[in-house]
């Protein structure tokens, strides 16, 4: 009984240990390509997804969304892969502890994202000119569930996220349908500004250090 009682305890520390520490899993790097995906995908988006070439709006709904879900799981994708190799890679014990904090902490909004998504397309999809707002708001969300665990000037891409959330829902034209210049502002210029502030905080501090957390 004193022994499991030990290991509930020391399980604890490591716990509020890993809650104190910076996260360094997400890596500048990783971030800007996802945003060059995003941008590449707006350009496709653009050019090759027109109303003209499509029978129905909601075919053209179909396409777009899509799209958009290959993005993002191709994101999600590179972004497990990196922490796992991270994890595999470290000699630091609290490095697991830490990734599943942060993994628990910003996993809610993409499966909120998911949800709207699909209640969207199936139930109102004439509403699907919000998407772009929303994904942006849900995502600038799950920047803020974060933010204990990362440089604390994340504050200001979460904000970058909620802002243009807000302007596309306030003054997004309901008759275009489902923006590709929305979600290249959104989500390209805000990865870039995510990656700028990880690379400004954490790793040109990092650059004669070995540890990769």
């Amino acid at each position: 009984m004193e022994l499991r009682d030990a290991m509930q305890q020391i399980s604890e520390i490591r716990q509020q240990m890993a809650q104190t520490e910076v996260f360094r899993g997400y890596r500048s790097l990783t971030v800007a390509s996802s945003g060059m995906l995003g941008l590449a995908a707006a350009a496709v988006h653009t050019t090759r997804l027109q109303p003209a070439s499509f029978q129905s709006s909601s075919e053209l709904l179909d396409h777009c969304l899509t799209l958009w879900l290959v993005v993002a799981s191709i994101n999600v994708g590179l972004v497990g892969l990196e922490l796992l190799w991270r994890i595999k890679s470290s000699s630091d014990r609290l490095t697991g502890e830490k990734t599943r904090l942060a993994v628990e902490q910003f996993a809610p909004c993409l499966v909120i994202g998911g949800l709207l998504t699909i209640c969207i397309q199936r139930g109102a999809p004439e509403a699907s000119w919000m998407l772009p707002g929303l994904w942006s708001l849900v995502f600038g969300q799950g920047i803020f569930a974060s933010r204990r665990m990362l440089p604390n000037a994340v504050i200001w891409s979460a904000m970058y996220y909620v802002i243009c959330g807000c302007c596309w829902l306030r003054w997004g034209d309901h008759t275009q349908g489902f923006s590709a210049l929305q979600m290249a502002i959104s989500f390209g210029g805000g990865q870039f500004l995510s990656a700028a502030i990880l690379y400004w905080n954490l790793e040109r501090h990092d650059a004669t250090k070995t540890e990769p957390f």
